[in-house]
């Protein structure tokens, strides 16, 4: 029976997730990692997810802390904390690790894992990305993915506060 504690399992700490992607790297898996906020989960998401997930084996996601949010997004977001949020994430097939992080960016969570392919939304160019250089310098390859048209989580709050 899948229970919280086994989704939760997908969530860690950057020592134990630096470690399980060297397990998983003994294994001959391509490491996939993205970041976001993720908050008002939608399909917008799930595609950016999925074509992330679509670049190796393993995906990795890390997740805007509250804190971080607020600073990015303004005082009246995120709508879900950071915990509801990993736990969505994390109850994903298609995720393999979650990890919550506090900065502006997650750049040293990317030069922690150095994976071998970073992805992010097509609102980006690569010399944007953070980490994008530090990927590409260790062999790794950057891949903007495609937006998903007159989806965000900004649009869905404002149609829902005009309803």
């Amino acid at each position: 029976m899948k229970t919280i504690e086994i989704i939760q399992q997908k969530i860690m700490d950057l020592t134990t997730l630096a470690h399980q992607v060297n397990k998983w790297r003994l294994l001959n898996k391509k490491i996939v990692f993205t970041n976001g906020v993720f908050d008002v989960f939608h399909d917008g998401h799930l595609a950016s997810l999925c074509e992330a997930a679509s670049h190796g084996n393993m995906l990795v996601v890390a997740v805007n802390s509250d804190n971080s949010v607020k600073k990015l997004k303004g005082p009246t977001r995120p709508v879900f904390d950071e915990t509801v949020r990993a736990n969505i994430l994390a109850a994903l097939i298609i995720t393999d690790a979650i990890i919550i992080f506090d900065e502006e960016t997650p750049i040293e969570i990317i030069k922690t894992l150095l994976p071998d392919v970073l992805v992010k939304g097509g609102d980006y160019t690569v010399d944007q990305v953070a980490g994008a250089k530090e990927v590409i310098a260790a062999g790794g390859e950057v891949v903007i993915a495609a937006m998903v048209p007159a989806v965000s989580t900004t649009t869905i709050i404002t149609r829902l506060k005009n309803t």
